[in-house]
């Protein structure tokens, strides 16, 4: 449907960014940088965008989320919010990766990089019909491939723009993409035995 208004959102690092189309046309983009607070302003940012271009929610046909990798509790909060949305408004969700929304609109082959914590980055090569998958290395150290490419548009775009394209198809309910393991994790003891 070219007059399909999709909205796509992103809060994988530190940002919280959205972007709204209606077909190829671009209603709205929000970008702001942020290092914490994503989870406080992600949704009165939404309502903001879309009151700025006349919409509501019920005229969405489909909603992008970023699902990584980067921030583990930037993503959650993206995912999480995506999917509840989409449940309450019976339209589809649909997840995607960090890099690919980057590599949107780039000629191909090229490769995305994007910063991390300390010195380490991610990173993935996309080929004509080919694409890798999200890795992670120090920056220095990023194995031969195809020459970094500067993205074409934000985050939130390319993020809006594929869910644009791949609405249409069944999809599988959005998932956080994790390069490492959680810092957090259960506890090592036995729980406490209860008493009678």
């Amino acid at each position: 449907m070219p007059d399909r208004i999709i909205l796509g959102f992103d809060t994988s690092a530190a940002h919280c960014a959205a972007a709204l189309l209606r077909g190829d046309a671009v209603l709205a983009v929000v970008h702001e940088d942020m290092s914490k607070g994503q989870a406080e302003r992600l949704m009165p940012m939404l309502e903001e965008m879309l009151a700025g271009a006349g919409l509501g929610w019920r005229d969405l046909g489909a909603i992008g989320v970023g699902t990584g990798p980067g921030n583990f509790t930037g993503i959650r909060v993206a995912v999480a919010a995506a999917r509840g949305l989409a449940l309450s408004l019976g339209i589809p969700a649909i997840g995607v990766e960090a890099p690919e929304a980057l590599a949107w609109g780039l000629p191909r082959p090229c490769r995305v990089v994007i910063a991390g914590r300390g010195d380490m980055v991610i990173w993935q090569d996309f080929a004509e019909g080919a694409e890798g998958r999200p890795q992670q290395a120090a920056a220095g150290a990023l194995p031969p491939g195809p020459a970094q490419a500067a993205p074409a548009t934000g985050i939130a775009e390319g993020v809006a723009r594929l869910a644009a394209a791949r609405a249409h198809l069944p999809q599988p309910r959005p998932a956080p993409v994790y390069l490492r393991p959680a810092h957090a994790a259960p506890a090592r003891d036995a729980p406490p035995v209860i008493l009678a």
